[in-house]
């Protein structure tokens, strides 16, 4: 019978970042289950061809671990425009006025996660893939942990990275509720007639908001200062229009939704769609087991927290463990849960308010945002509030 100190089921983004953490700045021992067997090159299924902005303290905390995300293709975003559409009220916001050398790095989460991605051979790490875990009994001072390829383990701590998408979640007692925006997000890589400059542009529509995020989609080399990663968000029908249309008519779409602050689109390349909803979970933690990242919270893309918010789960996690004898004991878990809890509050409620504001036609609700941003575009103090809950350096956070 194997023993492990920390168990994490999920191999993608979140489930390697703590993996690689707890080996970097603890003696725990770690093993990882993950049911998609990684290709040749690395690749995996968890790790797709989605553009992330990654927050400037996920990019710091990254580089602790000896990730550099510029080696991954990061874009720097030092500016950032938000319009909108209709109105006009305007908020720019300058990273060297916040005295930051940048806002955060665009990456793929296919090149992050060859970066990000544990090598089986680490000392004190165990790989099972592929694998799922078929079941858990728990004592009061380990779990015992049966998996699909008929391994078995004990574990102190079970941690889930799986997105939240396991029947494991309810197995061990994670209450999990949902509310669906009634939005998708079409997610599509543009090139565009004027350099990006590093700029990243937030559009609030009456359908919901748009992003462009500078971004080298790889079309023409020589054209990458051209290039965005594109978040659009519609009605699921429209999403399912668009997602067919020739590429002529999306674009004219497109332009129609964004402007021409960019110059014309150019080119465009595959696209996708996601539906969007706000999953959260009651009790991050339950006896011997916790959920992080996606596991914990899943949030609507707009500001791009989502993402960032699940790796500060996970280096919080990391911080959790960094002395404790045993990972899974109840004292350890609640001050995790209760070192989070202030982050994850404050982010779900700038997330969703950012949504039920921005995407509607309520007149007066209209003329409300357009002065909000007009006040926030002529208040340092209120940027500055701002850029700390975007990049992660909120108080609490």
């Amino acid at each position: 019978m194997a023993e492990t100190d920390v168990l994490i089921v999920g191999g993608g983004a979140v489930g390697n970042v703590i993996a690689k953490g707890l080996l970097t700045h603890t003696s725990l021992s770690v093993s990882l289950v993950e049911p998609s067997q990684y290709s040749v090159d690395g690749s995996h299924p968890g790790f797709d061809d989605r553009v992330i902005a990654l927050a400037k303290r996920t990019v710091d905390e990254l580089a602790e671990l000896g990730v550099d995300t510029r080696l991954a293709g990061g874009v720097p975003i030092r500016h950032i425009q938000v319009t909108d559409q209709g109105a006009a009220g305007m908020c720019q916001m300058d990273a060297n006025a916040h005295n930051l050398d940048r806002f955060g790095d665009v990456v793929s989460l296919s090149r992050l996660g060859l970066a990000l991605r544990v090598e089986p051979n680490m000392p004190r790490f165990t790989l099972y893939c592929p694998a799922s875990v078929a079941s858990v009994t728990r004592n009061s001072d380990s779990a015992h942990v049966t998996l699909s390829s008929g391994d078995s383990c004990h574990a102190k701590l079970i941690v889930l990275a799986d997105g939240g998408r396991s029947a494991l979640h309810e197995s061990l007692g994670f209450e999990r509720q949902s509310e669906d925006y009634g939005q998708s997000a079409i997610i599509v890589n543009a090139i565009t007639a004027e350099p990006h400059h590093h700029r990243a542009y937030e559009r609030f529509t009456a359908q919901g908001p748009l992003a462009f995020l500078p971004f080298n989609p790889g079309f023409d080399e020589t054209r990458g200062e051209h290039g965005f990663s594109v978040v659009w968000t519609v009605p699921p029908d429209r999403a399912d229009a668009l997602l067919t249309a020739p590429d002529s008519i999306f674009i004219r779409a497109l332009q129609d939704e964004f402007g021409w602050r960019q110059g014309a689109i150019e080119q465009i390349g595959k696209r996708a769609v996601y539906p969007l909803a706000l999953s959260t979970v009651k009790n991050v933690v339950v006896h011997r087991a916790v959920a992080c990242g996606n596991a914990s919270q899943t949030l609507h893309p707009i500001a791009g927290q989502g993402f960032n918010l699940g790796l500060r789960d996970a280096m919080g996690l990391v911080r959790a463990l960094q002395h404790a004898s045993d990972p899974g004991a109840f004292d350890v878990l609640r001050q995790y849960a209760q070192a989070r809890a202030a982050d994850k509050e404050a982010t779900i409620t700038l997330t969703d308010g950012l949504v039920r504001l921005f995407s509607n036609k309520n007149p007066g609700l209209m003329a409300l945002r357009n002065l909000g941003l007009v006040a926030m575009d002529n208040s340092r103090a209120l940027k500055q509030q701002f850029v700390r809950q975007t990049t992660g350096y909120a108080p609490g956070a």
